[in-house]
């Protein structure tokens, strides 16, 4: 849709790059969460490392969000990539947003939706970069 090949040219190193950018924001989720638990069950210090990670590394969505549309990669990838933005903004909006209704109880679900889409994302590149093709997995499990 919006890919053009001009704007990479060595589509293998900007497919590498947006998975390494995808697999660092994946990496920032996790440890989002044990900060989040490390405050809730430990110390609530831990809570100014939470907060401050989001603010730190959701920039990156942005980047994958262009990158996506500059490297050829199928529709479920851009859908991906495209959900983990509109998901972290309902996270800031549950957080941030005072209402007569508790919409901060949908922050956890958002979050643990947000990390399942980072996550399947990272999975979805792993396999456009580096699956083996089917006749490589015959051959390898035949010997």
């Amino acid at each position: 849709m919006f890919s053009n090949p001009k704007l990479c040219a060595n589509f293998g190193i900007c497919q590498i790059g947006f998975y390494t950018i995808a697999v660092l924001f994946n990496l920032c989720l996790t440890i989002q969460v044990l900060t989040v638990g490390l405050a809730y069950f430990y110390n609530p210090q831990w809570w100014n490392a939470h907060v401050w990670l989001v603010r730190g590394y959701s920039g990156l969505s942005l980047v994958l969000l262009v990158w996506v549309y500059l490297v050829p990669y199928p529709r479920r990838v851009r859908s991906l990539t495209t959900s983990m933005l509109i998901l972290l903004g309902l996270q800031f909006l549950t957080i941030h947003l005072k209402s007569p209704l508790p919409l901060g109880v949908l922050h956890p679900l958002f979050g643990f939706t947000l990390f399942s889409a980072s996550t399947t994302l990272v999975h979805r590149v792993w396999h456009i970069l580096f699956a083996k093709s089917d006749v490589e997995n015959i051959a390898v499990t035949n010997d």
